[in-house]
């Protein structure tokens, strides 16, 4: 009788694993794109279709580098609405290539992937604008550009955080303000207007989740670089609380102030996109990303590789319903107009 304590004795026969279903979905059945190839394809594609590219700031490095123009909300909106390409490739999120569609009804226009969506623009419905309007009589609805058609077709005006203070000083005294979707954009609003005003409780995702202790690390770390803070970011109030004379920039704005600062470093508080786009605009000059994390998903969807599918397909496009549109575009015609 075995000793049930002492150890089985190991077999002599080799052991065969058993057989593995292969995973083909984690095969790579196609060639990487070779980057060159991608760039010349597209230059190509592009004259072929008459189009032009637009790219947000925030758009991965390459993609700005292939950009026709690469800006912000309100300088996006501005060239789309004046360009004459036939083709439209919006390198960007879903409300932006719907805003270019708003205003050249007559163009293709192209979103390379069509799950670039906006966090932010998901936090506010056009049911939710009627209903707000309907408790509040004789309120003018002030939506950010980040919003879908259908909200915009509700709204009285849009705005971008570049003009956002300004399209608010403009409205008549006395007249009840309902500022949707970004409550951050709002306090600063408020803050330069005084105006008091009924907000929306929105937010983006990225901007909401900056912290004031991102800001501190970064300033103990490079202690001489000046604060870049957009108006969306979660820290501004407790920032401003502690640097009362400090100004807040739309991106574009950022340029503009790192062009005339004397500062030679600056801490880039939004979505690291805007450090590339500085370091092409301000070569002469250090920029430094508030945090590594501070990274949008939605805008980085967009590749090389699907700008020159768009391109090869004409495809995916985005339009918008021609009653949505017209009544879309009023509010952005309004915004465009004031500044």
């Amino acid at each position: 009788m075995s000793n049930p304590t002492e150890p089985t004795p190991l077999s002599s026969a080799p052991l065969v694993p058993r057989p593995q279903v292969p995973h083909r979905d984690l095969l790579q059945l196609t060639v990487l794109p070779d980057e060159a190839e991608l760039r010349a394809d597209i230059v190509r594609l592009r004259a072929e279709n008459k189009a032009v590219i637009l790219a947000h700031n925030y758009q991965r490095p390459e993609v700005q580098g292939i950009a026709d123009f690469v800006g912000d909300s309100l300088g996006l909106s501005r060239m789309a609405a004046r360009t004459d390409a036939d083709v439209i490739v919006f390198a960007g999120v879903h409300f932006m290539a719907e805003t270019a569609a708003i205003l050249n009804p007559e163009k293709t226009v192209l979103l390379p992937d069509l799950r670039a969506g906006c966090s932010l623009a998901d936090t506010v419905t056009a049911q939710g604008i009627r209903d707000w309007k309907a408790e509040n009589p004789g309120g003018l609805v002030v939506t950010y550009v980040n919003t879908t058609a259908d909200v915009k077709a509700v709204s009285d005006y849009c705005c971008t955080s570049g003009n956002a203070v300004q399209i608010v000083q403009s409205l008549p005294e006395g007249v009840p303000v309902l500022f949707a979707p970004d409550r951050f954009l709002a306090a600063h609003v408020i803050r330069e207007t005084g105006r008091q005003m009924d907000v929306w409780d929105g937010a983006c995702h990225v901007h909401e989740a900056i912290r004031p202790e991102d800001v501190q690390g970064q300033q103990a770390a490079y202690p001489d670089a000046e604060l870049l803070i957009h108006p969306e970011c979660g820290c501004s109030s407790r920032i401003l609380s502690a640097i009362p004379d400090l100004q807040l920039y739309s991106t574009e704005g950022m340029i503009g102030r790192a062009r005339t600062s004397a500062a030679q470093e600056f801490i880039v508080v939004t979505e690291t996109g805007m450090v590339t786009r500085l370091e092409h605009d301000v070569p002469d000059k250090t920029f430094i990303p508030v945090s590594r994390t501070a990274c949008c998903e939605y805008m980085k969807m967009i590749t090389l590789e699907n700008i020159r599918d768009s391109l090869l397909n004409l495809q995916p496009r985005v339009t918008v319903p021609e009653d949505i549109r017209a009544q879309a575009l009023k509010p952005i015609e309004r915004m465009l107009a004031i500044g």
